[in-house]
């Protein structure tokens, strides 16, 4: 069985790849605890250590907002931290997957396939493009957006954190004029699977199936599980971006190498929750 070794074993999307696929792979969960990927020393000591096939990095920095501030710890984290994994998997001859963000690209000439050059606007974006060079023709790449689930109690995603709110009878500004693209984590793990048994060295979107507004995506949220839509109010993206991380607007991300596994709509995904 093929052995997988895999840094934020224990977050939104790790810890839900191992859930479903414990029993296709041999996960080999690395924590932070275990492992400061910023100590290029200890990293390579673990990863020497350590038998496996694959190397999975999940493990990031992600507060899109906090990266403004926090510049330093963002790029040691997201840059430094993923230099030092990748070249420590490589002296083992080991396949290494790196785990990316829609938010590489600047939303202004949608859609977004594999094939288009990055442009990242935030600092966030910056560094995990960063990494993708760092990796890049001898990785392989995954990009995410806007991934969601039905349980998770250590962290909100979006939908989550939109349920939470309408339940407490909590009015949400949703911007009405930009595009995202939803996508249910369980298809990210069952895209995965079949990734890593045609591993190939480069690009691939694993993405929701079609985009819609926030504003959009929040009314589809309250159908589904029957909240009150009149608590979500429209905002522009102009009123939104004030004093936040530049974003792009139009994250229409689609792939045109997903042939293998069918990623579910927005609304497929909420039947599920």
């Amino acid at each position: 069985m093929i052995k997988i070794a895999i840094t934020g074993s224990s977050g939104l999307i790790g810890s839900r790849v191992i859930e479903l696929l414990h029993d296709k792979f041999i996960f080999i969960p690395i924590s932070i605890e275990q492992m400061d990927i910023t100590n290029k020393d200890q990293v390579d000591k673990i990863i020497s250590s350590i038998d496996f096939d694959f190397f999975l990095h999940l493990a990031g920095y992600t507060n899109v907002d906090g990266a403004e501030v926090n510049k330093k710890l963002a790029w040691k984290i997201n840059v430094d931290g993923t230099y030092n994994v990748f070249t420590a998997v490589q002296k083992q001859r080991k396949k290494f997957v790196y785990i990316s963000t829609d938010f590489v690209f600047d939303g202004k000439v949608p859609p977004f396939n594999e094939n288009i050059l990055p442009n990242p606007l935030s600092y966030y974006a910056k560094t995990k493009y960063e990494g993708e060079k760092i990796v890049k023709d001898q990785a392989m790449i995954i990009r995410l957006s806007y991934p969601y689930r039905k349980e998770f109690p250590d962290k909100l995603d979006f939908v989550r954190s939109i349920k939470s709110m309408l339940k407490k009878n909590k009015t949400l500004t949703m911007v009405k004029d930009a595009i995202i693209t939803p996508t249910f984590i369980d298809d990210i793990a069952y895209g995965f699977e079949y990734l890593i048994h045609h591993f190939t060295p480069e690009i691939y979107h694993l993405i929701g199936s079609d985009s819609l507004s926030p504003f959009q995506a929040a009314q589809t949220i309250t159908s589904n599980f029957r909240l009150n839509e009149n608590l979500i109010k429209p905002i522009s993206f102009l009123e939104y971006s004030i004093n936040k991380a530049m974003r792009p607007q139009y994250s229409k991300i689609i792939s045109s190498k997903n042939n293998f596994y069918r990623m579910k709509s927005f609304k497929e995904g909420l039947a599920l929750l």
